[in-house]
C-alpha cells in the first residue's frame, strides 16, 4: 500500500462513532451524535422521475436529498450537483432551501454523457 503509514503487520483499526438512530445496541451510549440528523431541504421530484424508482428506494432517495448531499462549503444555486443512486446518475440543483431534481438518468447513459444536465 503506498503512502500509508504503517508497519508492516501491525493490525488496521477501522473506527467509527456509535450512532443510536442507526445501530441497535441497546445498552450503549452515544456521544457527537446522538440524535438523528435533520432534514434541511425541501425536496422537488418531477413525478415522471419519481415513477423511475420503486416506493423503497424512492423513500430513501428523498430522505437522502433532503438532508443536503452537497459538499458544505458549496452553495452554488446555478451548480448541477449529482451522485449515483440505485442504478441512475441523480442530478439536482439546489437554491434557497428548496432542491430541485433534474435527471435520474441509468447510470450507464450518464457516465456516456447521455444523460442528466
Amino acid at each position: 500500500m503506498a503512502g500509508a503509514d504503517l508497519a508492516d503487520g501491525t493490525p488496521v483499526y477501522d473506527v467509527k462513532p456509535y450512532l443510536p438512530w442507526a445501530d441497535a445496541r441497546p445498552d450503549a451510549r452515544a456521544g457527537f451524535a446522538g440524535e438523528p440528523p435533520t432534514p434541511r431541504l425541501e425536496v422537488r421530484l418531477p413525478d415522471a422521475l419519481a415513477a423511475a424508482f420503486p416506493p423503497a428506494e424512492r423513500a430513501a432517495l428523498l430522505q437522502a436529498l433532503a438532508l443536503d448531499p452537497r459538499p458544505a462549503w458549496q452553495d452554488d444555486p446555478e451548480r448541477v450537483y449529482g451522485f449515483p443512486f440505485a442504478g441512475r446518475e441523480v442530478r439536482f440543483r439546489v437554491a434557497g432551501g428548496v432542491l430541485s431534481v433534474l435527471s435520474a438518468d441509468p447510470a450507464a447513459a450518464a457516465a456516456d454523457g447521455a444523460g442528466g444536465a
